[in-house]
């Protein structure tokens, strides 16, 4: 069959990579083209467009690029009418991916929808969109099925979290390797993950790196985003003694002892990986008035919305001073503290239904399809 797949980011690169490896277990003759990245690609099928052409954050840059994404949109359109795919499987990335799935239903092209995008967090008008344009959704958070199916009455699949399978099927690094690699001596890791836009970064890294003269026993290592530079980074160091390790964040969250992240899927990434974590957000101040009045959720960590209490700490905006992450990086860094979080931790893998997910989804979709 023809398999023709939309991811429009990095996350979604990664989880294309893994659905694809199991699509082409579930179908010899598999054949995919697909708008992804350098892993989707590494797999097989053939590239149209990298995600680094796609990605634009924020009301100013989208009309900014207005131009620009309206065209992908038109090259995307005819690619896909001269592929002739069986089933377009879109990857999250809702902005781009719905305006092409309501012009593909309405082609009778068969659409399904991995990774769905977070309407119960904001925009739920788009379930009209959704039950409209989509055949088959999977979920990957286990609320997410009642959320659709009780609230919405939408019929959907929960296929388990792909991260886990992620972190499973990685090959990881030697830890002694790993430290002489990249420099790092054998002080216990801090990990710093202030996000992968350059918006986020400018706003949580300073902030974030604060602090590190106060745990003078600890090394902190930033987790450069693999859409960005060494330069951009650079001049937030201020020659302080701190690591630098670009696009090996795995790596890195597997040999760390504890971890400030920007809020953002990279919360349950170090979840997974075990390790203690503070979340840290802060926006502008008009963004964030404008975000607290639409989105009304609990927690902005995934972490916390899974389980449905705090189990990682989050400073949000005001909250989110030198002070206050001194404070609470020193608790993550106790005894009794990590133990109560590492307990949780299995508590919420558990919840996530364990590894399988990319299987799942491609046993679905080619049920679906055939």
């Amino acid at each position: 069959m023809k398999y023709y797949i939309i991811a429009g980011e990095a996350s979604g690169d990664l989880h294309g990579s893994n659905l694809m490896k199991a699509l082409y277990q579930e179908d010899s003759n598999a054949d995919i083209r697909f708008w992804g990245g350098d892993l989707m690609e590494s797999v097989g099928g053939t590239l149209v467009k990298h995600y680094k052409e796609l990605a634009f954050m924020g009301f100013a840059e989208v009309i900014m690029n207005l131009k620009t994404i309206l065209n992908n949109i038109k090259i995307c359109k005819t690619d896909i009418e001269k592929f002739n795919p069986d089933v377009i499987i879109f990857i999250d990335y809702p902005g781009f991916n719905m305006r092409i799935a309501k012009w593909a239903k309405e082609k009778g092209i068969k659409t399904h929808y991995y990774i769905s995008p977070q309407i119960w967090a904001w925009k739920e008008s788009r379930i009209k969109a959704i039950k409209r344009d989509f055949d088959k959704l999977y979920v990957i958070l286990p609320f997410e099925k009642d959320f659709y199916e009780k609230k919405h009455h939408f019929p959907v699949e929960f296929v388990g979290h792909p991260l886990i399978d992620a972190i499973h099927n990685r090959n990881y690094t030697n830890s002694s390797v790993f430290r002489k690699e990249n420099n790092l001596d054998e002080k216990p890791i801090i990990a710093i993950l202030p996000g992968s836009r350059k918006q986020e970064i400018s706003k949580m890294l300073e902030l974030m790196l604060s602090v590190v003269d106060d745990f003078q026993e600890y090394q902190f290592v930033i987790a450069g985003a693999p859409s960005q530079e060494f330069s951009f980074y650079e001049p937030f160091l201020n020659g302080k003694n701190i690591k630098f390790i670009s696009n090996k964040t795995y790596d890195l969250l597997s040999n760390s002892h504890a971890a400030l992240v920007t809020s953002g899927t990279a919360t349950l990434e170090t979840a997974l990986f075990k390790v203690p974590e503070v979340v840290c957000y802060k926006a502008n101040w008009a963004s964030y008035q404008i975000a607290k009045r639409i989105i009304t959720l609990k927690y902005i960590s995934l972490v916390n919305l899974i389980m449905d209490e705090e189990v990682v700490t989050e400073l949000i905006q005001e909250n989110c001073n030198p002070k206050r992450i001194k404070a609470e990086l020193n608790k993550v860094l106790e005894s009794k503290t990590r133990t109560a979080i590492l307990k949780k931790y299995d508590e919420l893998e558990q919840k996530l239904g364990g590894i399988g997910a990319s299987s799942k989804t491609a046993k679905l979709i080619t049920k679906g399809v055939l």
